[in-house]
């Protein structure tokens, strides 16, 4: 992560047959491939509309990315490694560890930013592309395997950081990560339902918010 006129988001090799911030077409690529899917969805997304919409061959399109699978975990490990980047840069010099995990909820919960040093990346596409398309990243077949590559490494990386907040508040308390993890998902599945099936949350789309204060409430309360 470089902290200059431009941010550059690391992220692992293995995610990438081609590193796509290496060149101008890897670039387009990544930004149009984030339109497409948030415009049509993952399902109906191929490398072909990519390519059409890139002015490029699909052929080019593969150099990067050996399937449209591991193009979105790309995506995904973009946002976690964000949202991580974030976390450390946000919690740095507060010394209550209570603080510092209020913060860590907020960033978790919340919407991404626009960041104007990362114009490749739209956020708010890429963060509807998270709630609506993330657990295809890893409710597949080939979980078991991908995860012995480290696919999911920035992930489980994210969540350790911010579990590890929970054991400086509470070192009794058993289940960290898995409070964690399932404040990230259910996250996700809130803002789902609140914007589409509103009758399965008390959280509507107008006070989207809510949802890091229903979470905060619900881990400070697990926690005690």
């Amino acid at each position: 992560m470089e902290n200059s006129s431009n941010i550059q988001v690391k992220i692992d090799e293995k995610v990438f047959t081609k590193d796509p911030t290496s060149s101008d077409l890897g670039k387009k690529i990544i930004g149009n491939s984030i339109a497409l899917i948030d415009e049509l969805g993952f399902e109906a997304f191929t490398f072909g509309k990519l390519a059409e919409k890139t002015q490029c061959t699909e052929a080019s399109i593969y150099r990067y990315f050996e399937s449209k699978h591991k193009l979105l975990i790309y995506h995904l490990t973009w946002y976690w490694t964000w949202l991580e980047y974030q976390l450390i840069l946000a919690t740095a010099n507060i010394k209550s560890p209570e603080e510092r995990l209020t913060i860590a909820l907020r960033l978790l919960t919340s919407p991404l930013e626009q960041e104007p040093r990362i114009p490749q990346v739209n956020e708010a596409a890429l963060y509807r592309i998270v709630i609506a398309e993330s657990q295809k990243v890893y409710l597949t077949k080939n979980v078991d395997e991908e995860n012995k590559k480290g696919l999911f490494f920035s992930y489980k990386r994210l969540c350790k950081k911010a579990a590890a907040i929970i054991k400086e508040i509470n070192p009794e308390y058993r289940y960290p990560t898995a409070l964690i993890s399932t404040v990230v998902e259910s996250s996700y599945d809130q803002r789902y339902f609140a914007r589409h099936l509103p009758s399965l949350t008390e959280i509507p789309k107008e006070h989207e918010e809510g949802i890091t204060e229903y979470l905060t409430e619900l881990v400070f309360k697990a926690i005690k």
